[in-house]
């Protein structure tokens, strides 16, 4: 018996050790990709011509799409920041989800709201419209009142009123840089394939400074759960996002910021209501639309792209308490597995390409099903590493695989976070970063492990809610009174 649970152990020791091999391996692949697609993209547009873009009369105009749900903090200033985009053809579409704060009472006394007639027949259904408005001071801005009913049901209630052929949606509470419009349009213009969506990179706002609605000093600020987050956006966008983007096979693009070919999405029925990964959901039937009615029509499934746009194009404020984040990273597993669940028909399907045979088998078995495995290799590492149980050939390996890989994964985030525009400044900010690559694989990495189980436990059990993103508003203007 003794025997058997010893090889037992030893099987399961080299699971753990595989386990974390191919999932660092998979994305340092990835990064690599990434590296040299950051590479060329920066080397294209080191001389701009974005200012052509915007002017074009053949750049297609967009219609920008604001849910909020009591963003009384922040929402005057992003709608300041949206208003002064440098982008010649855009509409302005604030969706208030039945705020019970001063959200709707800002709106209309910051930008002069009066009521305006709903001439538009709503394609999508939705909560009930209490009013329209229109703002005085700006003609492209339109604001939506209506019954909750939720982030996705407030983005069909914007696409209803849209009247661009592109729309992108933007969280309440991001800083925009003035040319994001132009960077994100870029892939629509210039890929000879037909590109449906275009996701933009997301950069953590926590630390930093703006002036009228401007980030104006990129910084770290002093909050070390901030800073761990910023790690991560490097690495899953700049990594992750960037590699997958390269094969075709992107299946998420950021709620926080991303532009969609707005007739094709009312096609398939706009957002679903009923999972708490909307954007993640969006993409994946996108991808299923296309190459089943690719299938159908028996042309080449290849005809059409999902893009990464590299560049800082939107900022957002992190959690900055570990309550709002557990929130946060707990909806995020339940929406991955949601999405993933719904969707089984892709696994390994030749139809769908490397989403088939490699996007979402990885997504599915290591940051689905694998986080399970993830938390019990940390947590047998540290009771054998306690119990002095340990075996010496085991304990470097699963040191190597475990953590060092995973440090290098994230000096390598780092290092195209501070090649794309907007970098940190400092050199003591990038030592920061260095340092903090290297420490979130020692604590921060393992509670996010735990958030995420719990996150798959919600799903299993159907517990779980979106929560509340409590926000505490960017410095300079965080008691905005007027715009």
């Amino acid at each position: 018996m003794i025997g058997i649970i010893a090889r037992a152990q030893i099987v399961f020791e080299w699971v753990l050790v595989y386990y974390f091999f191919i999932l660092n391996t998979v994305y340092i692949g990835l990064s690599l990709i990434a590296y040299r697609e950051v590479y060329r993209h920066l080397r294209r547009t080191t001389y701009g011509g974005y200012e052509h873009v915007s002017r074009s009369p053949l750049t297609p105009p967009i219609s920008v799409i604001v849910p909020a749900f009591n963003e009384e903090v922040s929402i005057a200033l992003t709608v300041l920041n949206l208003l002064h985009l440098d982008y010649m053809r855009y509409e302005i579409i604030v969706v208030n989800d039945g705020s019970t704060d001063e959200t709707m009472a800002r709106l209309i006394k910051a930008f002069e709201l009066e009521p305006t007639k709903d001439d538009v027949d709503d394609q999508l259904k939705t909560k009930p419209l209490r009013a329209l408005y229109k703002s005085r001071r700006h003609h492209n801005l339109l604001v939506i009142d209506k019954e909750n009913g939720g982030k996705s049901d407030s983005l069909n209630a914007g696409l209803n009123k849209a009247t661009h052929p592109y729309f992108c949606s933007v969280d309440a509470d991001v800083i925009m840089e003035a040319d994001a419009l132009q960077r994100v349009i870029l892939p629509v213009l210039e890929s000879e394939e037909r590109v449906i969506a275009v996701g933009g990179i997301v950069r953590v706002s926590n630390g930093c400074h703006q002036a009228k609605g401007r980030i104006t000093d990129v910084s770290l600020g002093s909050n070390p759960l901030a800073i761990f987050q910023i790690i991560e956006y490097f690495r899953a966008f700049l990594c992750g996002r960037t590699g997958y983007s390269r094969l075709n096979a992107l299946l998420i693009i950021s709620g926080a910021f991303g532009l969609f070919e707005r007739e094709l999405v009312m096609t398939i029925g706009g957002y679903k209501t009923d999972t708490v990964g909307e954007d993640m959901d969006l993409v994946t039937r996108l991808h299923v639309y296309m190459r089943e009615s690719d299938q159908e029509d028996h042309t080449d499934h290849r005809d059409y792209a999902i893009s990464f746009v590299p560049d800082p194009v939107c900022w957002t404020e992190a959690p900055a308490s570990f309550k709002v984040l557990s929130r946060q990273r707990r909806r995020w597993q339940k929406g991955l597995m949601e999405v993933l669940w719904q969707h089984t028909g892709m696994f390994f399907n030749p139809k769908y390409g490397f989403i088939g045979f490699f996007t979402y088998p990885f997504l599915l078995l290591f940051e689905g099903w694998g986080v399970i495995l993830e938390f019990l290799g940390y947590v047998f590492f540290a009771m054998a590493w306690w119990r002095g149980a340990i075996e010496t050939d085991f304990a470097i390996a699963f040191m190597f695989v475990a953590f060092f890989a995973g440090a290098v994964l994230s000096l390598i985030g780092v290092l195209l976070g501070e090649m794309t525009p907007r970098p940190y400044p400092k050199a003591s900010q990038w030592i920061g970063l260095t340092l903090f690559a290297f420490l979130e694989n020692f604590g921060y990495r393992q509670y996010t492990s735990v958030l995420r189980l719990l996150g798959l436990f919600d799903w299993i059990f159907n517990a779980g809610s979106w929560g509340r993103m409590e926000r505490e508003g960017i410095e300079a203007d965080k008691h905005m009174a007027e715009v």
